[in-house]
């Protein structure tokens, strides 16, 4: 849909006359490069009345072109000001054209009629608004200036020069100045108009992107209940059979060691499927969900650690306060456990990982705070393999599919819960080797 039509049907839905501002940057920039238009034309329509006729005809009467410009330059102002209510809206634009063939038929009846060259600047007024208006409104607009240029090849006030050679020398000067003004209106309009309308396909792509991420995110969510549900009964058997063997007095100090680790585990994951279904309707909070960034990374973070205490993380810095909810702190629960995973693979391929090209088997996943221009920036630092930019610009809209280094849903996931609450997450390559994942979230007020 034009913008400038759509700006009006906002402008209803709000109920507000001025339908073309609609609160929308986009209108207000459609209605600008209207109104930059119509500032032109009159600049061509002043030039005429005070230089050109009275250099050429100085017999010419100057008052009703002076007229005609005044009143078109009162319209503009009128615009400007928004005082002129009745010029703005579903029909504004069309009413502002509508206006401008009308002055231009005046002024032209005062200047010759069909025989001005600037005749042919009818064209472009009829130009733009069929590509910014309805096809009734462009039709209708085009059936104007047509009525406008059959009345003025009757009706008009005739210019004559003293020289007839000169004359015609004049016509087709006009003619060609009327052409080139015309021409380059007409390519400087459709160009932004094209510039605005690619814009917005990007604009819509992504928004549909955004949408398709969206619905399997929910698939997911149905599917993470139906499991939840599911996996309740085979951690119940673990965990009784758990407790029958640590009864067994047979058993030596290091076995015993790791059936209590068993044992931990699958509580930890009973706790995780009971957080489920508390955590699965859970919207963004206003008020009490803001949290102190450093307060809120440990909780996350020792909440992982329980489930991977043989990885040293270490968190460091301070950030001031966040809105955090409980999909923000899977996204930086995922993030850490990545990184953790890539300092593995590291390892496991015996990979010099630090600067100094000594092999660390006990590399640490490091997580920074920090405070910057309105962003709570929250830093994770790895040693592995790093990501491609491919990966990681795909993982935006979907999973990867399943490959050695996963299936990509806990980037995706990360992406959708920080663009949810305002935020970005990005990635870079870290010096000496490995990813930094850099997760920015809007700063917010400290709860009272």
């Amino acid at each position: 849909m034009d913008p400038l039509v759509s700006g009006g049907q906002a402008g209803a839905g709000d109920g507000n006359a001025d339908g073309l501002a609609g609160g929308s940057s986009s209108v207000r920039t459609d209605r600008t490069r209207l109104l930059q238009l119509r500032w032109v034309s009159l600049a061509a329509m002043a030039m005429m009345s005070f230089i050109v006729f009275p250099w050429l005809v100085p017999a010419q009467p100057l008052a009703p072109l002076a007229g005609v410009t005044l009143a078109l330059l009162a319209v503009n102002l009128a615009l400007l000001a928004d005082a002129a209510r009745w010029l703005v809206g579903r029909w504004g634009a069309f009413l502002q054209l509508a206006v401008d063939l009308v002055a231009w038929g005046a002024f032209l009846y005062f200047t010759g009629g069909v025989t001005n060259p600037a005749i042919s600047l009818l064209l472009p007024v009829v130009a733009i608004g069929a590509s910014i208006l309805p096809a009734a409104q462009g039709w209708a607009l085009a059936a104007l200036a047509v009525g406008v240029y059959s009345l003025l090849w009757r009706f008009h006030e005739p210019v004559r020069l003293t020289d007839s050679a000169l004359a015609m020398q004049w016509h087709l000067a006009g003619m060609w100045i009327s052409f080139v003004f015309a021409a380059v209106t007409v390519v400087w309009f459709i160009a932004r108009l094209n510039a605005e309308l690619a814009r917005r396909e990007d604009e819509l792509a992504e928004a549909n992107a955004a949408r398709a991420r969206d619905a399997y995110v929910v698939g997911l969510g149905k599917l993470a209940a139906g499991a939840a549900h599911r996996l309740g009964t085979p951690l119940g058997t673990m965990r009784i059979l758990a407790d029958e063997l640590a009864r067994r007095t047979d058993l030596d100090a290091e076995v015993r060691d790791d059936l209590q680790l068993v044992r931990e585990q699958v509580d930890h994951c009973r706790d995780i499927l009971n957080s489920l279904t508390r955590e699965a309707g859970q919207q963004r909070a206003e008020g009490g969900g803001v949290v102190e960034v450093r307060a809120w990374v440990d909780q996350v973070a020792a909440r992982w650690q329980q489930l991977r205490p043989g990885v040293v993380l270490q968190v460091q810095g301070e950030g001031g306060c966040i809105v955090a909810d409980a999909s923000l702190g899977e996204a930086l629960h995922n993030l850490i456990d990545n990184a953790a995973n890539a300092n593995q693979r590291a390892r496991a391929a015996a990979r010099p990982l630090n600067s100094a090209g000594v092999t660390d088997a006990a590399a640490a996943v490091e997580v920074s705070i920090m405070a910057s221009a309105g962003l709570a920036r929250i830093e994770i630092a790895d040693r592995g393999p790093g990501l491609s930019a491919a990966r990681i610009e795909a993982a935006r809209r979907a999973p990867l599919g399943a490959h050695a280094q996963g299936m990509g849903v806990g980037l995706m996931l990360a992406h959708a819960a920080v663009e949810h609450h305002g935020g970005r997450l990005e990635f870079r390559p870290r010096a000496g080797g490995g990813t930094i994942a850099c997760l920015m979230i809007p700063s917010q007020a400290a709860a009272a």
